[in-house]
């Protein structure tokens, strides 16, 4: 009596719950597989991408990029200064692409994770990325040279240029993919 018209039902149910899954993972935000916004600025990429991993900007509040943009003179022990009409082009896509400012869901958590008026001028000193890295061994970060630190996001993420940082596609080298 039920049979094949059952069968079919729950197939659909089981389907229709796996797509949700998925898709929920895949697309927090309606903005398909990114959790932030890939950096879309050719000059950033060509002038901070030739020293680093091109951060995106929606991983610091404006305030944090615009004091980073007005401290290049020593930018973590280094002069990375710029021409003046340079660095005011950059600041303003920091600015203008950064966290608190952003739609995207990983951007939205970082900057709701600092206490009011917080300015950190590292990545890793926002509560949200450290909440997301506590469980993560030295051994596999720090004492791993193909890694050195938690700010080589591009080591273990592999689609971190294009804005994607889902659990699924860390690999860390010489340890394989994550497990949490």
């Amino acid at each position: 009596m039920y049979g094949k018209s059952w069968t079919s039902v729950l197939a659909v149910v089981v389907i229709g719950v796996a797509a949700t899954v998925v898709a929920d993972d895949d697309d927090r935000s309606g903005k398909g597989k990114l959790d932030v916004a890939p950096v879309t600025n050719q000059l950033y990429t060509d002038e901070c991408g030739v020293c680093h991993f091109a951060y995106q900007p929606g991983f610091l509040p404006a305030a944090s990029w615009k004091k980073l943009m007005g401290g290049l003179a020593d930018h973590f022990g280094e002069n990375a200064e710029l021409p003046a009409d340079t660095a005011k082009t950059l600041s303003a896509y920091l600015e203008a692409n950064a966290a608190d400012k952003s739609s995207y869901p990983r951007s939205k958590k970082m900057a709701a994770s600092l206490k009011k008026g917080a300015v950190p001028l590292r990545i890793t000193e926002v509560p949200y990325f450290a909440k997301e890295h506590d469980d993560i061994p030295a051994r596999m970060v720090k004492d791993n040279k193909q890694v050195g630190s938690l700010s080589n996001c591009a080591a273990c993420h592999s689609k971190a240029k294009e804005g994607s940082f889902r659990e699924r596609e860390i690999n860390i080298p010489g340890f394989g993919p994550w497990e949490d």
